[in-house]
């Protein structure tokens, strides 16, 4: 908690979280399928999230290389928040494609 705490204190921490052993998976057209989760599939699990307020990805990844998870096999991903969410850039797309 001292790395977290270090963060926050410093002001590039803006929120973090563990996420819960329990989700549900939700997929289909419709949304119709409903699954228990965690996350179907996957070799690796997502423990938590820290959105930082940092000037550039080199500064989150520095951050990250003092993770004290590290030498546990804990991995960090850092990853920059998206301007524009991809799902819907897709639909924009897929839509003016059926009107053309």
């Amino acid at each position: 908690m001292s790395w977290y705490d270090r963060l926050a204190a410093q002001g590039k921490l803006t929120v973090g979280h563990p996420l819960a052993y329990e989700g549900k998976i939700v997929s289909g057209k419709t949304g119709q399928f409903v699954a228990d989760g965690p996350f179907a599939e996957s070799k690796e699990a997502i423990g938590g999230y820290f959105l930082l307020s940092v000037a550039t990805i080199e500064e989150a990844v520095k951050i990250a290389q003092d993770c004290p998870g590290l030498p546990y096999g804990v991995t960090v991903e850092v990853r920059p928040i998206a301007a524009r969410c991809g799902i819907r850039d897709m639909a924009e797309a897929e839509l003016a494609q059926a009107q053309a």
